[in-house]
């Protein structure tokens, strides 16, 4: 498993070598040593899976507030999206940028994502399905997000939405919270 610092303080990349043969492949998707060497978090309270059947669907971006804070592991096991990270970190270097990355059952790649960073994602082809393992448990009261389409961000989505549920559509822009 190879681990790569991204550009926004804290963001890391992960690959894994796909190994495969007649009956298919296997990749890697946590190794607590690699984890653990690069000074990560190697421990995870909760995995979910989201489903997306449409194409152009958008979800995001979304996080936790303290004291249910998370650090997520992102990754795509069918299908492709366009995943977006924001810095919302008050005093963070990176404080207010963005950025994006692929993330498909074709590259295998995966995020490492700490507290601090909203998330979201549009998905590519339909049938999507995306991995998470978080450091904390979900809190309903601590769920809280950012307008997908915050103009002070002005982050350019591969296209406007299909679906987009009215929860995300309501969510206020990163100045304004």
């Amino acid at each position: 498993m190879e681990i790569k610092p991204a550009r926004l303080q804290g963001v890391h990349t992960l690959s894994s070598v796909k190994r495969g043969d007649e009956r298919g492949y296997l990749i890697r998707t946590h190794c607590s040593d690699a984890f653990a060497g690069a000074g990560l978090n190697d421990r995870w309270m909760q995995s979910s899976i989201t489903c997306s059947a449409l194409q152009g669907t958008l979800r995001g971006m979304h996080f936790q507030t303290e004291p249910f804070g998370e650090i997520k592991l992102i990754r795509c096991v069918t299908g492709a999206v366009w995943d977006c990270l924001v810095d919302i970190r008050p005093g963070s270097p990176t404080y207010g940028q963005w950025e994006a990355f692929e993330l498909s059952e074709e590259n295998g790649a995966a995020l490492y994502v700490p507290e601090g960073i909203a998330h979201g994602f549009y998905t590519l082809t339909p049938e999507v399905r995306m991995l998470y393992s978080m450091s904390a448990p979900y809190s309903a009261p601590h769920a809280s997000g950012i307008r997908w389409d915050d103009p002070d961000l002005a982050i350019p989505w591969p296209g406007a939405p299909t679906v987009l549920s009215e929860r995300d559509a309501s969510w206020p822009t990163l100045s304004g919270r």
